[in-house]
Parts: structure tokens; sequence; C-alpha cells
């Protein structure tokens, strides 16, 4: 089945970049000149997704008008011929559909997850994480797990070789290798003291499920710190034999850690085809202390 639907929950209050995230979602942070969230619904339309479903809160409206029209500023930018602008701002509506749906109570990221069921329906659907960067532009993570998916019809998450002091930062899989870059998942554990690890493969930010997903989110009960879990979902459909996992390629940051935001700031400036040049030449005068 073709996958369509992508969900990106977006609920959270964002208490890692306090006081910057009392009136301004975490999401919508910038990274040199576009927001969080921007970069997520890019990725997902650049690996053919069609309508992404975020999973939201009261007073977090900003991240849908950001994708909405804005008449009053496109008719400033074509009075003042600011073609570019005009286009940039005009494809945002154009990227995907973008549907909404509310998480009332943050209760975990599985409960989020399953916040989306009704909108998703019975389909399968990937999942990105809005405070997760993975740069690759010429093969998107999300296309990455979808690929994997059209080959074996299962679920399958993105995976990351831990260092050995971050193994109690993810949800660690036991494994049985099926390529160098796949793997069939017999078990995990949300972050394991190091010494119960069963591997060194950590779940990160990106996601994809079959429907099926819905039910395991039910029938799990709160786990750490009084949230559902997604890793426990997993566990128990990889428990069924049901879940694979993909060693993906590309530049990951996690932008919900402040030095994580910054090495992403550092990364996508240095990339710009306008300020890279510039920026590089700052940044290599400041760090010779000029």
């Amino acid at each position: 089945m073709k996958i369509r639907k992508a969900v990106i929950p977006a609920a959270g209050l964002g208490t890692r970049f306090l006081p910057a995230t009392k009136a301004m979602p975490k999401e919508m942070m910038p990274i040199v000149d576009k927001p969080i969230l921007q970069y997520m619904i890019e990725e997902a339309a650049a690996s053919g997704i069609e309508q992404v479903i975020i999973v939201t809160s009261r007073g977090k409206e900003q991240m849908v008008n950001h994708f909405d029209a804005m008449p009053e500023l496109e008719d400033a930018l074509e009075r003042k011929g600011q073609t570019r602008l005009l286009e940039e701002v005009r494809r945002l509506r154009t990227l995907c559909e973008i549907v909404t749906v509310r998480q009332h109570r943050p209760l975990g990221l599985g409960h989020a997850i399953g916040c989306a069921r009704r909108a998703v329906g019975d389909e399968p659907f990937v999942v990105l994480l809005p405070d997760d960067m993975i740069d690759n532009p010429a093969y998107p993570a999300c296309r990455q797990l979808m690929d994997v998916y059209d080959q074996y019809g299962q679920s399958v998450v993105a995976l990351i070789v831990t260092p050995e002091h971050q193994l109690s930062w993810y949800g660690m899989i036991k494994y049985e290798r099926i390529t160098d870059k796949v793997v069939k998942i017999l078990d995990c554990i949300e972050k394991p003291k190091p010494s119960e690890a069963p591997s060194n493969l950590g779940i990160v930010s990106r996601y994809l499920f079959t429907p099926d997903i819905f039910e395991a989110i039910e029938q799990t009960p709160p786990g750490i710190g009084g949230e559902i879990q997604i890793t426990d979902a997993i566990k128990r459909r990889a428990n069924q034999g049901q879940m694979m996992g993909l060693i993906f390629e590309g530049e990951r940051f996690d932008a919900g850690d402040k030095l994580g935001y910054l090495e992403a700031i550092l990364h996508y400036a240095l990339q710009h085809p306008e300020l890279g040049p510039r920026f590089r030449e700052l940044a290599a005068k400041k760090l010779k202390g000029g």
C-alpha cells in the first residue's frame, strides 16, 4: 500500500528551551531562516508524503499558520518585486496537506501518536519527531524507511549506532541482522542502564508503522515517567515478529537539545547558498579569537 501520510507529534511544552519557548512553539525555532518544523515537512514532501498530521496542543497555532496563505504579505512582496521570497512563501502551502489533531494531556510519545489514529485510518504511515533533524537531501530518511517497508511489508524504525555513554538515552534493541543496514528487531528496552542494553543500536526520530501499532499503543500501560512510551508498543510488535530496523544514512542533529540546536544551525548555515561562504569566514575568524 502506498504510504501517503505522516504524523508529527508536536504537542510538547518545549521546557528544555525556556524562556525562548514560553510564547513560541519550539518547533518554530529557526535554523538559519526556516523553522525546524518546515525542515520536517520538507523531508516528508520530498519522500512522497501527501498529508502531514500534526499532533498539537493549545497555544501552538503558529505551526499551522506558517503553512497557510497570508495575502497581505504576498501582496506586499509582489508590489516590491521580491519574486524569490514570494515564491518561497507560496511554496509553503503546496508542500503537503496539513491536518491537526489535539493531544489534550502530555501522556507520552506513544499516546501522542495514538491521538492521530482517526486521521491516519487503516493505512501505514511515517512518524517524524520534530526536534530531530536528519540531513540527506539526496535520499531523505523517511524515504529510506519507506523503501524498506516496500521490500519487507513490515513496520520499520530508524536506528543509530550508539556510544556507550548514550545507551541510556534511547530505546535499545535486540536484533537479528538481515543486511548491513537492515535488521529484524526481536526486543527492545526503553532507556536501559548501559549494562542492561541488549546491543548498541538505538531507536531514533523516524518511524514507519503499519496501522496495527495503534492497537499495541492501546495495550501499552504507562511506563517510565508515567507516560505511554512508543518503545513499549514497538516491543509488543517486535515480540510478535513484526518490526524491522534500518541504520539510516544521513547526518543527524538533536535540535531539542541546546548544543544540538547550535550544531544544526552551524551545519545548515555553512550549507546556505547565500550565507554559507560569509558565515564560514565569520566562524573561522571567531575561532581564531578575532
